[in-house]
């Protein structure tokens, strides 16, 4: 069995339901090309009229803004947000070119949504605003367990967001205000605390944030390569415990 591309199945789908509202007639010819694919490609992922109206049938239409959102993060993932234009992602969403440039209008802005969609960030700021007055064994080990388990889920989009940053490129400067300084403003915020109250050894906040989240960041964007050339099989509650307990105790007074 072929295995199904799922950007090439989204763009039939969406390019289907709108075709089939205005005729319930519309050729499969006319479908595919407007989803941006060959009558062949529609076959091979669909098999039959009957089989793209199931689909179509099973499938809620998504929201515009997430299948860009979507779209993006598959692109970005193979080489950051160079990799690919607004043309290819407007293709990839199965959405009109406008439609990007009206929800989007620079990469500036589509890189800020990503980093605020899907980062781990923001629920760490979520648990820091609960447990933000807890000592550093309570609150680290809640930090940690969050950045493994969205990391774990968004290996991919946590990749391309690394492309960008240690590229500095204007895009990603740009996108990440005003959500990623205000993330590790209150991450650094809380450890600068933490060693005004004694509880943790004094150093630059931005030293004990990268001893905080680095070892997790490398564990998640390596654990791939480590699965198949070394067998690594551990698993990431195990591994979040065992790296916590270093952080916790190599920050520890």
């Amino acid at each position: 069995m072929i295995t199904q591309d799922p950007t090439i199945h989204r763009q039939v789908v969406t390019a289907a339901r709108e075709l089939l509202r205005e005729d319930p007639q519309v050729p499969i010819s006319r479908i595919a090309t407007e989803a941006g694919v060959s009558r062949a490609t529609f076959y091979r992922h669909f098999g039959s009229r009957e089989a793209l109206l199931r689909a179509i049938q099973i499938e809620p239409p998504v929201p515009a803004r997430e299948r860009v959102l979507t779209g993006a993060v598959e692109l970005m993932g193979r080489g950051g947000l160079g990799a690919f234009s607004m043309d290819e992602l407007a293709m990839a969403a199965g959405v009109s070119r406008a439609t990007v440039y009206r929800l989007f209008p620079t990469k500036a802005a589509l890189f800020r949504e990503i980093v605020r969609h899907y980062s781990p960030f923001e629920p760490a700021m979520a648990v820091l605003a609960a447990h933000g007055d807890e000592p550093p064994d309570i609150v680290i080990p809640l930090l940690t367990r969050t950045f493994a388990t969205i990391g774990m889920q968004r290996t991919a989009i946590l990749r391309g967001v690394l492309v960008e940053a240690l590229a500095v490129t204007p895009a990603a400067e740009t996108g990440v205000q005003p959500l990623l300084p205000d993330a590790l403003a209150a991450i650094g915020g809380y450890l600068l605390r933490q060693m005004q109250a004694g509880r943790i050894r004094p150093m630059h906040p931005l030293l004990a944030l990268q001893a905080l989240l680095g070892p997790i960041f490398i564990h998640v964007l390596t654990r791939p390569l480590a699965e198949r050339v070394v067998g690594f099989d551990m698993p990431i509650a195990d591994v979040t415990e065992q790296l916590t307990a270093t952080i916790v105790g190599g920050l520890a007074l």
